[in-house]
């Protein structure tokens, strides 16, 4: 039985912040008091995507990421984002990045 698009859609939303989008540790130079740029621009990106502007937010994600791209939170926002437009196959590349590099940040 397939699930329907927007159950699917759903689900993801509630499941990302335990998947990526939410950081679990701070940078060390958030816990310094000085948020990074990539910081910013994925709470940008956040903040885009839940007003529904998922074109701007692609953008924040996307920028997050040339900033730090060791970071599996931006490439994570940036697939939900992709996702939303309609962009499939490059959404699932940002999905697939973001998992490798969390799991490369599990096995340091």
């Amino acid at each position: 039985m397939k699930a329907a698009p927007g159950v699917l859609a759903a689900a993801l939303l509630l499941l990302a912040p335990a998947w990526g989008c939410a950081r679990k540790s701070a940078p060390v130079a958030a816990e310094a008091g000085a948020p990074t740029r990539s910081d910013a621009l994925i709470a940008a990106g956040n903040v885009a995507f839940q007003q529904g502007d998922y074109r701007l937010a692609a953008r924040r994600y996307a920028a997050a990421a040339v900033h730090r791209p060791d970071d599996p939170a931006a490439f994570y926002g940036l697939g939900m984002a992709l996702s939303r437009l309609g962009r499939d196959e490059d959404a699932r590349a940002a999905y697939a990045k973001a998992r490798e590099l969390g799991y490369r940040q599990q096995q340091q």
